[in-house]
């Protein structure tokens, strides 16, 4: 190892040597290449493949004056830049193409290297030069003489950073595997943005036939055919409506319903003529191109490296360690990016998507028809979205705008609902009664010393507006929304089905993506990591073994073995992972914990901040101390709430890495599944507190139940804690979806990439020529965000759609903000995706995922929480009670009265009586409480009555009614709505049918081939025989046939 390291400055003049007799050749106007005959053709052969010149324009040898400049010989680079009038760069439209302008860039590999600033590096002469890309030798890090530092025999060798020549021999034994697997590549490493250099990697024609064959793509055949169409009534109406929807159509091509589909085959190279290859350029477009390529880049393993994976350590010093390293370590381009060697991987977008003299492209025609504000109103073209993202991003935003569309009918229900409590608000009986002041209702303190006696009539304004939201109609829009929601999921699997017919994913299964679904990088390591902790365990064994000389060769081919296959054969058991299952119980449990605590600080806050106000001499604060609290209180749940969100997002982020997941699927099911669990119990705690506990557990005056002895447990409003609980609902809802779309999703994207930006200008030379030429497409969208997964994008809506569907019964204008939310939501992520964010690799899949699950899940705990609202939260159940059992006059009259109880003030505890008795005026014997208890002058007093028991009873019995008669009746949409639209089956046999035929009538032509072919030569061995010399015929029976007649092979 130490004499490898001192030969490499030896080598790399070597390695330099030839370049720079090319370069005084083309000076003498000599431009073959040196060596002898030989190494002239083995040269050419190479270049024929890798370099970035054409053949017919090799022999200028501009790149070599260019070197030649860089050596000493011309005065300054600019001077020839000057002189020439066209952009050197336009050629390669701006970085989109390679430098020959044929090639086109399907992928980038990004990397730093270490240089002195101002320097010419020789990588991009190295290109386009004549020497191979391949070649190991050649070391592209170093300048050359004349503007660096002097490769002379008398300087200080400069010191050897060995974690980066790590580095730089993996990426050259990586790129030279890319180049066996039939890649070409070409390098950049003069760019404006110092110490970073690019790969540009282009698949030729043979590499994409052959990937997409092993990939099984399905590509576009030469064969259309007829989409059955509707008839009669219903084609007048989808007429119909086309013309009126025509307006907010997108103005993308193919965006109409099309009446002919071409048929879809899985690529074969043996099958080329049944597909439509007439523009080569354009049949595999740049999303498959890329998936392609990134398929190979995973493949493709890095097995050698010069030094270890350490983290900057320095050289191994146990070799025999570092040579299993070699042996056992394979590492693709995700174990690449984990440790370092390359910076970033990603495809390039399209071009640029505004300014003048743009050229047309898809992600320009993205922008302008999808991902600007001002085309809100218009349908999303989902087809183009999945053409440029892939399909795994085009069944999200497809998804969305279901989503999106099924909020309209919700929330004109839940505008009618809200309407009607607004129209019957005067009509309430019991609203009325609380409102009037004759009845003269004393209420009794809410807290203990500090308050006093109250009216009821004070609550006039709350009770009112409760009945905006209580009230009969409330009942009726919890049952339409449960409906709502199984009927959503319906469509969307409909609508997923149809989507899978046009983007030919019908034969698409989850097992063809496991295939090549590669393990991380991260479980990777840890199986090598336990592999050499086995091997030395073993090896520390059979030291203590006396070995048998007879066996001695049987053990060392087993050793062997075992260094080859050792990584195959470990694998991370539940033992390997029982310390990281047990830090996440452990840590999940702890979080729910804490948010509990949080919640309860905000109760005791509520409490304190109650007594508090009674305490302020204001009248106008006094009397409006419920509604000051809860807001408060709602806003500091708010604010805890999205502060949690972001720390719960990397708490269960970092406790899947140490789980170690085997491949990306299993990470992001497991990531999923902590984050939506954390971030559900952190978003709805505080609602469901005000809902279901809120009030439960008050006591009675003279026996309240206290909190650490000290804070009273707080009641809810003689109205309910309906109202309470719709203000929670709503704060939070519409302040989280502000806040994060604003501030989250707005600002903190634009800021990284504005401090990214200052980063990057800091670092960059500051020479004019680098000022003044155009940025490359790859430096663009490397200065963007990286793509981070829908796992954020998915999150957000699934938080929104439990607030629209769990608790819908206390807020029922909750879709209507949803919608307004999403509307924005939409644009705001199509922009995000087309302009703040590195394109994405496309991704083939047929579905949602997991998402899917939780949301059916969120749509059967809706039944049930919605039931229990209505039932306890409400006075739905205790009004009909009433109604129906206790009411003289059948009537709502005297309802109020029913559900207060009276307590005698001479029952109070000590020191639990208010210090100002008097401030109502006059001397109070007996307040009111609500709940149902025995008066004070009977037998049993303050126990529980018959009449909560009544009421208890029948808020258990309708629960059970509601939640089995609206799961019966989400089970019957279920059932009643097929999963797959007939039109879409009958077109999915119709494409088998056809395809059979296509392949039988194949098979007919080449029969027929066969036949006529045979024919011709049977006929050209006849007619010697009938007119030149028929003695010499063969025997028609029995006769061979000539040896000259299948010549070639049978087609």
């Amino acid at each position: 190892m130490e004499d490898t390291a001192m030969e490499e400055p030896a080598m790399e003049e070597t390695a330099l040597d030839p370049l720079l007799a090319e370069a005084a050749g083309a000076v003498d106007g000599e431009g073959a290449p040196p060596g002898g005959p030989r190494a002239q053709a083995a040269t050419m052969r190479v270049n024929e493949k890798y370099s970035t010149l054409p053949a017919e324009d090799r022999s200028v040898h501009i790149i070599n004056i260019c070197a030649i400049e860089d050596i000493g010989y011309l005065p300054s680079e600019g001077t020839l830049l000057n002189s020439l009038s066209v952009d050197p760069d336009a050629k390669c439209r701006y970085g989109l193409y390679f430098r020959d302008g044929r090639r086109k860039v399907d992928y980038i590999l990004v990397y730093h290297h270490k240089r002195p600033s101002g320097s010419r590096t020789l990588a991009r002469r190295v290109q386009h030069s004549d020497t191979p890309f391949g070649a190991r030798s050649l070391k592209q890090d170093h300048p050359l003489p004349g503007k660096g530092t002097p490769l002379d025999a008398g300087s200080a060798e400069p010191p050897v950073d060995y974690h980066e020549d790590d580095k730089r021999f993996r990426r050259e034994e990586y790129e030279g595997n890319l180049l066996e697997a039939g890649l070409e590549l070409e390098r950049d490493e003069d760019t404006k943005i110092h110490g970073v250099g690019f790969v540009k990697i282009h698949a030729p024609w043979n590499v994409l036939c052959r990937e997409a064959e092993f990939l099984k793509l399905k590509m576009p055949t030469k064969k259309m055919y007829h989409i059955n169409e509707t008839r009669g009534l219903l084609k007048k109406i989808s007429s119909v409506l086309q013309k009126i929807t025509d307006p907010i159509q997108p103005k993308v091509a193919d965006h109409r319903p099309q009446t002919m589909k071409i048929l879809s085959y899985p690529f074969s190279r043996e099958k080329q003529h049944l597909f439509d290859l007439s523009d080569k350029d354009s049949f595999f477009d740049s999303k498959t191109r890329s998936t392609i390529v990134y398929e190979i880049l995973k493949r493709t393993t890095c097995t050698k490296a010069k030094y270890s994976m350490g983290q900057g350590e320095g050289r191994r010093k146990d070799s025999a360690l570092l040579s299993k390293r070699r042996k056992c370590g394979k590492y693709g381009i995700t174990s690449l990016l984990a440790n370092g060697v390359y910076a970033a991987a990603y495809p390039l977008h399209d071009g640029d998507y505004e300014g003048e003299n743009v050229e047309f492209n898809d992600r320009k025609l993205l922008y302008e028809e999808w991902a600007r504000y001002g085309v809100f109103y218009k349908y999303q073209p989902i087809d183009l979205v999945r053409k440029y993202f892939g399909e795994k991003i085009g069944l999200y935003f497809a998804w969305l705008g279901v989503y999106t569309q099924m909020l309209i009918p919700a929330s004109v229900v839940g505008i009618i609902v809200f309407l009607y409590g607004c129209a019957t608000m005067d009509e309430n009986i019991p609203s009325m009664e609380m409102c009037d002041q004759r009845y003269n209702i004393t209420m009794c303190p809410l807290c203990d010393k500090t308050c006093s006696y109250w009216k009821m009539s004070s609550a006039c304004a709350t009770a009112r507006a409760s009945h905006l939201f209580d009230n009969p109609a409330t009942v009726f829009f919890s049952v339409f929304m449960a409906l709502w929601a199984a009927t959503f999921m319906e469509h969307w699997k409909r609508k997923q089905m149809r989507l899978n017919y046009h983007w030919d994913l019908t034969g698409f299964e989850e097992e063809e993506e496991a295939v090549k679904d590669h393990p991380r990088a991260e479980y990777e390591a840890r199986v090598l990591e336990k592999s050499l902790k086995k091997e030395s365990k073993n090896k520390e064994k059979r030291r203590h073994i006396p070995e048998d000389s007879t066996n001695k060769w049987k053990q060392r081919v087993k050793t062997a073995m075992a260094g080859v296959k050792l990584t195959d054969k470990v694998k991370l058991t539940w033992r390997d992972r029982f310390p990281a299952y047990l830090t996440n119980m452990v840590s999940i449990i702890f979080m729910i914990a804490v948010t509990f605590a949080i919640v309860l600080g905000v109760i005791i806050y509520r409490i304190s901040m109650a007594a508090a106000l009674a305490m302020n001499s204001s009248p106008s604060v006094r009397s409006n101390i419920r509604v000051t609290v809860t807001a408060t209180a709602v806003i500091i749940n708010l604010v805890v709430i999205i502060l949690l969100d972001e720390v719960y997002g990397c708490i269960a982020r970092w406790l899947t890495k140490i789980e170690v997941p085997k491949t990306e699927k299993s990470f992001e099911e497991r990531l999923i599944f902590k984050a939506f669990l954390l971030k559900f119990v952190n978003s709805y705690t505080p609602i469901f507190y005000v809902a279901f506990f809120k009030g439960r557990f008050v006591g009675r005056p003279g026996d309240y139940v206290y909190i650490f002895h000290s804070f009273r447990m707080e009641e809810c409003a003689p109205g309910g804690c309906l109202m309470e609980l719709c203000i929670q609902l709503s704060i939070i809802m519409l302040g989280k979806q502000l806040i994060q779309n604003n501030l989250f999703e707005i600002g903190i994207p634009k800021m990284k990439k504005f401090i990214r930006y200052l980063r990057l200008k800091q670092q960059s030379p500051a020479h004019h020529e680098e000022s003044v030429k155009r940025r490359q497409r790859y430096e663009v969208d490397y200065n963007l965000e990286p793509f981070a997964g829908l796992t954020p994008e998915y999150m957000e809506m699934i938080i929104q759609f439990g607030f629209v569907t769990l608790f819908v019964a206390s807020f029922p204008l909750a879709p209507l903000f949803a919608l307004l939310n999403n509307i924005i939501e939409i644009r705001l992520d199509a922009k995000k995706f087309v302009t703040e964010l590195r394109r994405p690799v496309a991704v083939r899949a047929k579905d949602i995922g997991i998402w899917y699950n939780i949301l059916r899940g969120i749509g059967k705990l809706a039944v049930i929480i919605n039931a229990f609202v209505i039932s306890f939260t409400s006075d739905f159940i205790p009004r009909l009670v009433y109604l129906y059992m206790y009411s003289k006059d059948g009537t709502m009259h005297g309802f109020v009265n029913h559900t207060l109880s009276s307590f005698n003030v001479s029952d109070f505890q000590n020191g639990t009586a208010p210090n100002d008795p008097l401030d109502l005026g006059y001397e109070v014997r007996i307040c009111r409480y609500k709940d149902y208890r025995e008066p004070p002058w009977s037998e049993n007093k303050y126990d529980i009555s018959k009449d909560f028991w009544a009421v208890l009873a029948a808020r258990l019995a309708f629960v059970i009614v509601f939640q089995n008669l609206v799961m019966f009746m989400s089970d019957f949409v279920d059932w009643v709505i097929p999963d797959i639209p007939k039109d879409i089956s009958q077109q999915i046999h119709k494409e088998k049918v056809l395809m059979v035929e296509l392949f039988m009538r194949e098979e007919q032509d080449k029969q027929q081939l066969l036949d006529t072919w045979m024919e011709k030569e049977r006929q050209k061995d006849e007619a010697p025989c009938n007119h030149h010399n028929p003695k010499a015929c063969p025997d028609s029976l029995g006769s061979p046939a000539p040896s000259h007649a299948y010549h070639g092979g049978v087609l």
